[in-house]
């Protein structure tokens, strides 16, 4: 990928236009604040406690994208008339590789914008991206994975047409619960 990847979502009637785009340093600020959440520390596995956590963790970001099996977008709310992006949450496709027929979708969203309809906008974008631009190279599914307990991941994945597979055991300490495993191929 030479060109920078910018998708854009238009607004809904309860949640404004989104921006995707990869991560950069100047998001660490917005960052840090966002994984003060409780909710979000529940759910996610890298811990963000101030900026030298953020800034490594938009490193490694980076670093994904400049390698080409991880790419990590940062989901910005633009409200009508206003120039100011808010970061409102972040969409990645993971484990992409040339031939391989899948690779894994992740997300989470800010206090903030949970419940409008972010996360499953976001992911029906990177969703959509995703095949256009990996499909030629053999991609033929996409993976949700979530713990069980995690009832909103499980609306997200079902309002974005990712169908529930199976149940996946525990695997500790990254997965220290049983998941789901939900998936989409380019026809749904």
């Amino acid at each position: 990928m030479s060109a920078p990847v910018v998708l854009q979502v238009a607004a809904s009637p309860v949640s404004p236009a989104l921006v995707l785009r990869p991560w950069r340093m100047e998001d660490v600020a917005a960052l840090v604040e966002v994984s003060r959440d409780p909710a979000l520390r529940q759910w996610t596995s890298s811990v963000v406690d101030n900026d030298a956590d953020g800034a490594r963790w938009v490193q490694a970001q980076q670093q994904g994208w400049a390698r080409g099996d991880r790419f990590g977008f940062a989901v910005l709310g633009v409200r009508a008339g206003s120039v100011r992006e808010q970061l409102v949450g972040n969409v990645v496709l993971k484990e992409v590789a040339s031939g391989k027929p899948a690779a894994e979708v992740g997300y989470w969203t800010a206090a903030q914008a949970r419940g409008r309809g972010v996360a499953s906008r976001a992911l029906e974008a990177l969703t959509s991206w995703a095949f256009d631009t990996f499909e030629p190279d053999g991609l033929e599914r996409l993976e949700l994975l979530h713990q069980v307990d995690n009832l909103a991941s499980c609306r997200v994945a079902q309002k974005s047409r990712y169908d529930f597979d199976t149940i996946l055991p525990a695997a500790p300490p990254s997965f220290p619960r049983d998941g789901h495993l939900h998936i989409r191929r380019p026809s749904a």
